[in-house]
This record gives structure tokens, sequence and C-alpha cells, in this order.
């Protein structure tokens, strides 16, 4: 198994502005890149992780200081544990960073170790005319599955967040699908993010059962992290 923890924290500390965050705490912090445009091309004014031991809340700068006061009124008036305060935060949120939207909680998962399922896809660039529109917006090479005719069957695409951490994203044809196609592909595209010297990392909402299944099938464990957001409304 590849060690990836310093991967993972050089990922997070540039990514989000800081980690890991003290024990138990929830922080604010300031990050360069919630103003600037990220993986797609468009500004993401927040994200937050949070592992069992503690949470960075990443912010624009404006609104960094309005969000750790929020924080520390809350803990102190508050004996919950962390996921409390987090939930409690996370309601005022969207008035404070990002008016319209709503807060909401994922699964964040990594690995160093991706399972050894067969490899099933093709690394071409994400322009070739072949490649579906939903994996346009990837920077890098997308990873795709085709069918026996030779047409689009399922694809991976590569958030390279920064050169530490790159987030997979699968989708699978509904008349493919049931195959086993996205686990295979999620781990070829792992196993490809590894020897890049970087972190493959996979989130899904807590609903997306058939995500969560995927991610397991190829080596992503729940390990108790999760990704944290605003969402409802377009990026800014």
């Amino acid at each position: 198994m590849t060690d990836v923890s310093g991967l993972l924290q050089a990922h997070l500390s540039d990514w989000l502005g800081m980690w890991p965050p003290p024990p138990g705490q929830v922080v604010a912090v300031s990050c360069q890149w919630r103003a600037r445009a990220g993986w797609d091309s468009q500004i993401h004014p927040f994200v937050g992780v949070a592992s069992p031991d503690g949470a960075v809340l990443s912010l624009p700068s404006a609104a960094q200081p309005k969000v750790a006061e929020l924080i520390a009124a809350t803990s102190a008036t508050s004996s919950s544990a962390m996921g409390a305060v987090l939930d409690a935060v996370g309601e005022r949120l969207a008035d404070l960073v990002w008016a319209g939207s709503s807060w909401g909680k994922g699964c964040f998962r990594w690995t160093g170790h991706p399972v050894e399922l067969e490899d099933v896809g093709e690394w071409v660039a994400r322009d070739d005319p072949r490649v579906p529109e939903w994996l346009a917006p990837f920077n890098g090479e997308v990873l795709v599955a085709w069918d026996e005719e030779g047409r689009y069957a399922a694809g991976v695409g590569r958030k390279m967040h920064n050169q530490w951490g790159h987030e997979l994203a699968v989708a699978t044809e509904e008349w493919m699908q049931g195959r086993g196609l996205a686990s295979r592909l999620v781990a070829q595209a792992a196993r490809q993010v590894l020897a890049d010297g970087a972190v493959p990392t996979y989130l899904h909402s807590y609903a997306n059962q058939a995500s969560a299944r995927v991610a397991e099938a190829a080596g992503f464990g729940d390990q108790g992290w999760q990704t944290l957001g605003l969402w409802g409304r377009s990026e800014p």
C-alpha cells in the first residue's frame, strides 16, 4: 500500500489553506483559491473538509472573520459534539458567504491502494469528439471505456485541484450499467493518479449509494471523513 498521508496533507493544506485542524476544533481559514478559478475554470467560494478529529472551512478573505466569529460564539455556547457545531454554523454559512446556496455534507474518500481490477479504459483528450459534454470541464485527460462498437460507455474525469490531489468523478451510460465498468475505471484512474505523484480522492453525497458502492469496490474506503459544501445554485 502506498502511504499517501503526506500527499493528502500537502493537498489539503494548499486546497483549503490549512491542514490538519487543531484536534476537535472547527476552524475558519482564508484561502487564495476561494477567489480564483478552480479545476473547472469556475470560482468555488467555499470548500470544507472534516475528519473525525477536526474540520477546516476554507473561505474568501472577506468572509473568514465573520465565520470565525460565528464558530467561536457557537462553540462557546454549546456543549455539542463537533458535528453539531458544524451543523449550527452551516445553517448560517450561506448568508455569510454565498446567498442562495444551501449547506450540505458528503463522503470524502481517498486511497493509496486501489483494488487491482482489470483496466477497461483509454486515456484521451477531453476535447476528443467522441467524449460526452459532461467530461469537457475537467482539467486533464479523461479515461473512457468504449463498447464493442467503439461508442462511449463510461468515463472518469480528474479534478486536478493541485499537484498533490486529484479528485475522480465517474459516470456510466444507462444501457451499460451493472457491468462493473465504473469501479474498474475508478481503480484504473486511481493507479494513474498515484503514478503521477498525487493522492486520488473520491467525493459523493450520502444519498448516492451507487456511487458509494463504486468507491468501495475500487478501494476507496469510508474513513469517516466528510466534504462540506454550499450547493443549490450556480457558481458566482
